[in-house]
């Protein structure tokens, strides 16, 4: 919800790897309500973070996110959302287990040639280069950091992550 109670508009604007104009004060409410963690992902797979991710990210110098101030109804903050603001394209088609393209018989030409399909996901790390937190082109609902970065968040114990290597 935006500062006014209202629906935002564009959810998936999170996945653009753009900076975002604030919304005045965005509101998540919980239902249902459970455990706190660190990380979770909110309605439409928004990544919303506590303030100890902040934490790490700037002690960690982690470039290319933003951070936007956010209420999570019932719990205590300060949490943010995690607006990834690098997109690589990387995805390694030959040794993913699954790529499809849409075409245009999928009837929606305006996406004719990007993925409609991923699974078992690798990227050529080649094309990475120094990127510590990214999603990929082409299949932005996957954010992918690094193996350091990945480290240092288990290190602290970040709660609520889960990663599989790609």
């Amino acid at each position: 919800m935006d500062g006014t109670g209202q629906q935002l508009e564009d959810p998936w604007q999170f996945f653009d790897g753009k900076r975002i104009e604030s919304h005045g004060t965005i509101r998540f409410p919980v239902k249902p309500d459970g455990e706190t963690l660190d990380f979770t992902l909110a309605s439409f797979a928004i990544p919303v973070v506590h303030e100890r991710v902040v934490d790490l990210f700037l002690h960690q110098r982690v470039q290319d996110v933003q951070f936007i101030p956010v209420e999570v109804e019932g719990h205590k903050g300060p949490y943010f959302i995690l607006n990834t603001l690098r997109t690589i394209r990387c995805i390694d088609d030959a040794r993913s287990a699954e790529v499809q393209y849409f075409t245009p018989e999928d009837n929606q030409p305006e996406r004719v040639g990007e993925y409609r399909v991923v699974s078992g996901m690798r990227i050529d790390p080649t094309k990475v280069g120094d990127a510590q937190i990214f999603r990929p082109w082409g299949w932005n609902v996957a954010l992918i950091v690094s193996e350091d970065l990945m480290d240092a968040m288990e290190a602290v114990g970040i709660t609520g992550t889960k990663f599989e290597p790609v």
